[in-house]
């Protein structure tokens, strides 16, 4: 590699590609860039929606149901033909789009028509559907680069990243990922070129289509980042970089400068839309800078950042984050109490169930666990635990499983909060003076956040009266 000359990774997310306007202000941050960065590398998402309508098709078709298929064919074709007609001017080029569009959308009509004739949509199908929105979304945006003069091609990431066979969630090889990338996109590079890669996918070293789970077009960028030696990621969203808060929620919510990974990571793992932790490990331990930038406020400088923060806004809040769609289940009984593993069987049934639990409370007499799970998985769990434990409930040592009503976990960001007296109060007080009840609260391992368990119905509110904790 060219160590001389600097390189830059830009993933472009659903909104950013999803519309007609939405995507000629790529393809012109696309041209703009270039300029600056002479090895450019583009990785871009499915259009917005695709993915969910993706998935929604093949689960549905396993269930005797081919009603959604139809709709997304028809959506499918529908939105690629017209950003194509609308962005590719040369009419060859064009129509070359238009056939390879067709060619996809027949592939997914012949895995759903598949899944549909077994009755069943295994992690392998589902990562060979869904992977299709990153498929038809590079041609056409490589094209529509193209259309500027500049020279483009697109990349199909299961050349680039290989991976585990663990289907729907896959994790990459990087040492064959680190040689795949350097053969495939360096001669591109050097030739002038701008590689339009496919987020989200890989495949196994037999050649089977993966994904990459959730965050998977943010962690594509980061693992090829990684790859080619590059100096920075941009991640282009719709917002401008990691607000304080949702604007959806807090209409006075605002950008942070710069936040640390730590920070960030908490944020999404506690519901916040911003890059998913998994993604951007790849650049922390690389020392790559990452920003996260608006597609449509192009000069807004975004986040950055950083690997950690220094003293100033220690003991401030600094964000708020929200996850909902969550219920409490309470493991409850006597004969719990001084049981060796207990907890830790608890936990091993959920997760064979293939079921993620954000956050646990354990009462200190040891007679009851309780954790959050998934609203839509809660009797899924219920029976797991009833099945697991059968012994325990004939004999009496586990009483009940019980389950609340749907709550939220509300992660307030607030570096210091275990060491610096009396943040903690002020937001307990906050909380009082609104009328608001606390069901549960859990200190952030990594020291910088407190988890509180709300109702439902009090998450918004909670989370507007906190905000205005921030600093200005």
């Amino acid at each position: 590699m060219d160590t001389h000359q600097k390189a830059l990774v830009m993933k472009f997310g659903g909104t950013s590609v999803g519309t007609i306007p939405a995507m000629q202000q790529a393809v012109k941050i696309v041209c703009d860039t270039c300029r600056d960065w002479p090895r450019l590398i583009v990785v871009t998402s499915a259009l917005s929606g695709v993915t969910d309508a993706l998935t929604k098709s093949a689960v549905r078709a396993a269930r005797g149901d081919l009603a959604p298929y139809f709709e997304t064919a028809q959506m499918l074709s529908t939105r690629h033909h017209e950003l194509a007609n609308a962005l590719v001017a040369d009419l060859a080029r064009r129509s070359q789009v238009h056939q390879e569009v067709d060619h996809l959308i027949s592939d997914f009509s012949n895995l759903c028509q598949a899944i549909h004739v077994l009755g069943e949509a295994s992690p392998r199908a589902l990562d060979a559907v869904t992977g299709l929105g990153e498929r038809l979304s590079v041609r056409v945006l490589a094209a529509a680069i193209e259309s500027t003069s500049k020279h483009a091609q697109f990349v199909d990431s299961t050349q680039l990243i290989q991976t585990d066979d663990h289907f729907t969630n896959a994790a990459p090889d990087m040492t064959a990922t680190i040689k795949r990338c350097r053969e495939v996109l360096n001669p591109i590079l050097q030739s002038g070129s701008i590689p339009v890669v496919t987020g989200f996918i890989g495949a196994t070293s037999s050649g089977a289509p993966t994904t990459l789970g959730r965050g998977g077009s943010d962690y594509s960028a980061s693992i090829l980042a990684v790859a080619l030696e590059a100096d920075e990621v941009w991640i282009w969203t719709d917002v401008d970089g990691v607000m304080t808060a949702d604007p959806r929620i807090v209409k006075e919510a605002r950008t942070i400068p710069e936040i640390s990974f730590r920070e960030v990571a908490e944020m999404a793992y506690f519901g916040a839309k911003v890059l998913h932790p998994k993604s951007i490990h790849p650049v922390i331990e690389s020392g790559i800078q990452l920003r996260v930038c608006n597609t449509f406020n192009p000069d807004h400088p975004g986040t950055r950042l950083v690997a950690d923060r220094d003293s100033n806004g220690i003991g401030k809040v600094k964000a708020i984050a929200a996850i909902r769609g969550l219920q409490l289940v309470t493991v409850a009984g006597t004969g719990m109490m001084g049981v060796p593993g207990i907890a830790g069987r608890i936990f091993s049934a959920v997760a064979s169930a293939g079921i993620s639990v954000p956050l646990i409370i354990q009462s200190t007499s040891e007679q009851r666990v309780c954790f959050a799970v998934p609203g839509d998985r809660v009797e899924e769990v219920t029976y797991v635990l009833q099945t697991n434990f059968r012994d325990e409930f004939q004999r009496g040592d586990i009483d009940q499983v019980m389950t609340s009503e749907d709550v939220g976990v509300m992660t307030v960001i607030c570096p210091g909060i275990h060491a610096i007296p009396g943040i903690a109060g002020q937001i307990f007080t906050t909380l009082g003076e609104s009328s608001i009840n606390i069901l549960g609260i859990t200190f952030g391992t990594s020291e910088i956040s407190i988890n509180l368990i709300l109702n439902a119905q009090d998450l918004d509110p909670a989370v507007r009266s906190l905000h205005k904790l921030i600093p200005g």
